[in-house]
């Protein structure tokens, strides 16, 4: 016989199994080894990601910051990263209305509203690999932490030169 049958002949728990047929197994009053995800909020993924990827080093801690001390203002639990386009430029940090699901833009450059049927595609933050990766999907969740909207929706239109164009125009307003 196995140790573990011989150890429930003889009315002792067995581990695998938890009890002895009479009882229920004792539940475990320890500490709380792991913390559950939650998907009330995705502030901490959104801080994370920002610091991280989108807005990473010492050059856009300013940035960085004063949308952190948006998004704390808010009243949202769920906040969407705006992308200029695949390539994931970081351009504004919006949150979902529940009641109409247009977003709203909270900090950031791009459209005030955008409904949720504008949007092109979405992204997911993987927080260990420290990238977004896009999600092959159009339905707007709690999910999604990052998104793009069509070209024509940005002012300017735009293909590679609206960068620069945008760092000019800051030039020529701080003269």
């Amino acid at each position: 016989m196995l140790p573990s049958r011989l150890a429930n002949q003889n009315g002792e728990k067995d581990w695998e199994s938890g009890s002895n047929g009479t009882s229920p197994a004792p539940e475990y009053t320890g500490p709380k080894l792991f913390k559950e995800p939650s998907l009330k909020s995705n502030k901490f993924i959104i801080h994370n990601a920002l610091s991280h990827c989108c807005l990473a080093g010492k050059v856009n801690e300013a940035q960085k910051n004063k949308i952190v001390e948006e998004m704390e203002k808010s009243p949202a639990n769920h906040f969407l990263i705006l992308f200029r386009d695949s390539s994931c430029q970081f351009r504004g940090v919006y949150t979902m209305n529940p009641d109409s699901h247009e977003l709203v833009r909270l900090v950031g450059v791009g459209p005030r509203t955008i409904s949720s049927t504008q949007v092109e595609s979405i992204y997911k933050y993987s927080s260990d690999r420290k990238q977004f990766s896009a999600i092959p999907s159009k339905t707007m969740g709690m999910s999604v932490d990052a998104f793009t909207v069509p070209s024509h929706l940005w002012h300017g239109g735009g293909g590679g030169g609206s960068r620069r164009t945008s760092i000019t125009k800051k030039a020529i307003i701080s003269k």
